[in-house]
């Protein structure tokens, strides 16, 4: 036998309860006997409790109300039943439907609804869903009746909330199954006392009339038909990778049902538990898909925890000071005195010096407790050797749940390290010596990304998903994106990372999607959907959102971008960017992000600076890091200006070569803007810093190579026309090095503290004469790299490599994060 109990979304249309009695028909088929438990239909239950508040209140639109459940009632049953069947129905749907209304006129004219009278009202929503349900049974000849609960559950007299009178209910429910054979249609949630005054079974009351009904009768499995696929791995609401678990035990049904899991509610499980009768979550849209099997002995499965649960808002209470260390009766005293005054305790722990106990509570009822308390320990707070009573609001408990969390090492380790690596502080911890929960608290406004971090750790540990916002999608973040959406199939794939693209912007527009923006697509949903930019406006954007493994990713030479910095690396966000104004501006703010990046447990990564794609920092600090002493650096770090003076050969003028270079696209508008060294003064000054130097731009010594008149050209035209005139200086250089044998190189230098660039003549023996093309080298000279130095060679400028060294540290930090 089973015993099947429906929800009200299962049964909240006549296209709904069409689709129970095709369940209950295949029972039958099978020759399964079946008890059938309902609640009311979806939303009569609020509305009933609505039309009782108001006409308490004396407010006569409860009669609008009472109206819109009788029609809801009258219309399910007329699409249900034939015409010929509907005449007694409908008669007996109306007689129901009059008592409440007297009962209603009853409230309004005394201006009181007491528990007593709550529990009769409320009674009404299943007794009309199960007779329309037995209605429609019975013409699909499924030969049911109607069981009233009333008839057979028993309960004390607490109005509300009854306290099931189990031996007298268990032995009413088997002497009514041996005289009555039929399928019984019985209704969930209500009860009535020795006196047959109705009272309700209080919240989840349907599931528990099904657990008892089953437990009674001893039936091979109780079937919870809901509108979700069985019990999900975590809230699907926030959680959008949750799927269905296919099944659990007992005690990690409990536990998660403690934790805020809707699906189950603690005291339905409890006459099944004893009984040791399976229980099973499944849906009625969804009747192919088996569900959740919840039952005493159950499959491990393959994940270490089962289930991730949350109660979304709850206040914490802190009672600590001096006088209760070592003070035996402090926690009989406090929790007793809560106890008295109702107030339930979701959450308890206690620091081992036993200064302090904090535990979670309803926030409705937080003040009260504390009220209490300072009640109870006045003395000791008046002597001050008990503090103040804090409380903490807006709080939320995340709990992570299941049989094989016991004795397994690493456990706490995997949970705390996602937390931190994404900014989310945990105010509070309790686990219990199964080891089968581990509960945290904290910030409620960190909920949803504290779920989705535990998810994607215990459940998806094979892919890690990494929620990028690209700011400047011009060159190079144009490009960045173009290569995400190349290889993004091949990174999950082969190396289990997703790239969500969620945010992006320019100048004038900006558009995020949580779900991640379709990265093939993206210039025309900027276009197209994109809302106006603001620099601000997008970083507050990202940091709302409060994703989990977020990266802001910063494509923009835009000076005012990196004083949002240390508010992104204070939320949690990793940064990476080749715009060198923060690694090469002001030594206070450059060292003040790498603290915050420290502090918070996230990267803030510039490799691109100085090499594009060249591993240039990273080889620095590894070198650094293991030990060796960085005794020199060199380096050609302009891409342009290694092009220039690598094409600068007898027989062409430099002027020509420059305008040439321009024409290739590898000068700035302005040419000036490469000539002048600027750009590689900020790269070796990086590197300097990187090597532990306490230096600004302003140390950074630049050796001009312009002739005054080029400088102060008062446009690019006259730029060229002087430069052409200054052409026989340059040839000069060129021909005096030539005559010794060297090549022209702009050359950057760190040695000894201080850091210069300018023009050189360099000989056959030195790495940088065979430089060619508009490639960059960087040699670094170290105690170990001594008499041959370590040469680092490769394109160093250039969209594709540049947005492909940002892309691989997007990848590194996925890797950091674990």
């Amino acid at each position: 036998m089973k015993v099947l109990k429906f929800g009200g979304t299962s049964v909240g249309s006549s296209e709904s309860i069409k689709q129970v009695i095709e369940i209950i028909a295949d029972y039958k088929a099978q020759n399964i006997h079946v008890a059938v438990v309902s609640s009311a239909m979806s939303g009569i239950t609020n509305k009933l409790l609505q039309t009782g508040q108001r006409a308490s209140e004396n407010d006569e639109s409860y009669l609008d109300l009472l109206k819109e459940i009788e029609n809801v009632h009258f219309n399910t049953l007329k699409q249900l039943l034939k015409v010929k069947n509907q005449s007694h129905a409908l008669a007996s749907i109306k007689k129901m439907l009059n008592e409440l209304e007297d009962l209603m006129h009853g409230v309004y004219l005394l201006k009181e609804l007491s528990p007593r009278t709550t529990d009769l009202l409320l009674s009404f929503g299943e007794r009309l869903s199960c007779y329309i349900i037995n209605a429609y049974a019975n013409q699909e000849q499924l030969e049911s009746e109607l069981l009233d609960a009333r008839q057979v559950v028993k309960t004390d007299n607490q109005f509300g909330k009854g306290r099931v009178l189990m031996d007298m209910t268990v032995q009413n429910i088997q002497d009514y199954f041996k005289k009555n054979k039929k399928i019984q249609i019985v209704t969930g949630f209500i009860s009535s006392t020795e006196k047959n005054e109705t009272t309700t079974l209080g919240r989840g009351g349907s599931d528990y009339t099904a657990s008892i009904f089953g437990a009674a009768l001893e039936a091979g499995e109780i079937e919870i038909w809901t509108d979700v696929d069985g019990v999900l791995t975590t809230d699907p609401r926030q959680v959008k990778k949750a799927f269905s678990l296919r099944e659990m035990t007992y005690e990690e049904a409990m536990e998660m049902s403690h934790f805020g899991a809707k699906v189950i509610y603690p005291p339905t499980l409890q006459p099944a538990f004893q009984k040791q009768i399976p229980l099973r979550i499944r849906n009625t849209f969804n009747r192919e898909f088996s569900g959740t099997l919840i039952r005493n002995l159950a499959d491990s499965g393959e994940y270490l925890v089962k289930g991730i649960s949350s109660i979304q808002d709850i206040s914490i209470i802190n009672l600590q000071g001096s006088g209760m260390v070592g003070v035996a009766g402090v926690s009989s005293r406090l929790f007793g005195s809560l106890a008295q005054n109702n107030i339930n305790l979701i959450l308890i722990t206690q620091a081992s010096s036993e200064h302090s106990i904090c535990f979670a509570i309803d926030p409705k009822d937080a003040g009260l407790a504390k009220k209490v308390i300072e009640e109870e320990f006045s003395r000791e707070i008046s002597s001050g050797k008990i503090d103040s009573i804090s409380i903490e609001e807006n709080m939320s408990i995340v709990a992570i749940i299941g049989e094989n969390m016991a004795r397994t090492p690493g456990i706490s380790g995997r949970l705390f390290n996602s937390l931190g690596k994404n900014g989310i502080n945990v105010s509070a911890i309790a686990q219990g010596s199964s080891e089968r929960n581990l509960s945290i608290v904290i910030s409620k406004k960190d909920i949803t990304k504290t779920l989705n971090t535990i998810h994607e750790v215990f459940f998806l540990s094979d892919i890690k998903t990494l929620n990028v916002f690209i700011m400047g999608v011009g060159l190079i973040g144009g490009t960045l994106i173009n290569q995400i959406a190349k290889h993004n199939r091949e990174l999950e794939k082969e190396h289990a990372l997703k790239i969500n693209i969620v945010g992006m912007t320019n100048s004038k527009k900006m558009i995020f999607d949580p779900e991640g923006l379709e990265a093939d697509q993206w210039k025309d949903h900027l276009l197209n959907d994109g809302k106006k930019s603001s620099i601000a406006g997008f970083i507050d954007n990202m940091v709302g959102l409060n994703l989990q493994n977020s990266v802001f990713v910063d494509c923009t030479s835009n000076a005012e971008v990196i004083n949002g910095y240390e508010k992104i690396l204070a939320h949690s966000i990793s940064i990476t960017t080749p715009n060198k104004l923060a690694s090469s501006g002001d030594f206070g703010l450059f060292k003040s992000l790498k603290s915050l990046a420290l502090k918070n447990d996230v990267k803030f990564l510039y490799e691109t600076n100085v090499g594009a794609g060249l591993p240039v920092i990273t080889t620095l600090n590894d070198l650094k890091y293991s030990g060796d002493k960085i005794l020199k650096i060199e380096g050609v770090l302009s891409g342009t200006l290694s092009y220039i003076f690598n094409s600068f050969v007898k027989g062409t003028d430099f002027s020509d070569v420059v305008k040439q270079a321009k024409e290739k696209g590898f000068t700035e508008p302005d040419p000036r803007d490469d000539l002048n060294g600027m750009d590689v003064a900020r790269k070796i000054l990086i590197l300097s810093r990187e090597v532990g130097l306490d230096l600004s731009l302003d140390d950074v010594e630049i050796k001009n190579i312009l002739p005054d008149e080029c400088i102060k050209a008062g446009s690019v035209e006259e730029f060229f026309k002087e430069l052409e005139i200054a052409n026989p200086y340059f040839d000069d250089l060129r021909n005096k090095a030539e005559e010794n044998g060297k090549v022209l190189r702009f050359l950057a230098k760190m040695e000894n503290g201080k850091a210069c660039v300018g023009l050189e003549a360099v000989n056959q023996a030195n790495p940088f004469y065979a430089l060619d093309g508009s490639d960059n080298m960087i040699s670094f000279t170290t105690d170990r790299y001594h008499e041959r130095p370590l040469v680092i060679k490769g394109p160093g400028a250039g969209a594709e490599v540049t947005a492909a060294g940002v892309f691989a540290e997007i990848i590194s930090i996925s890797h950091y994060l674990g």
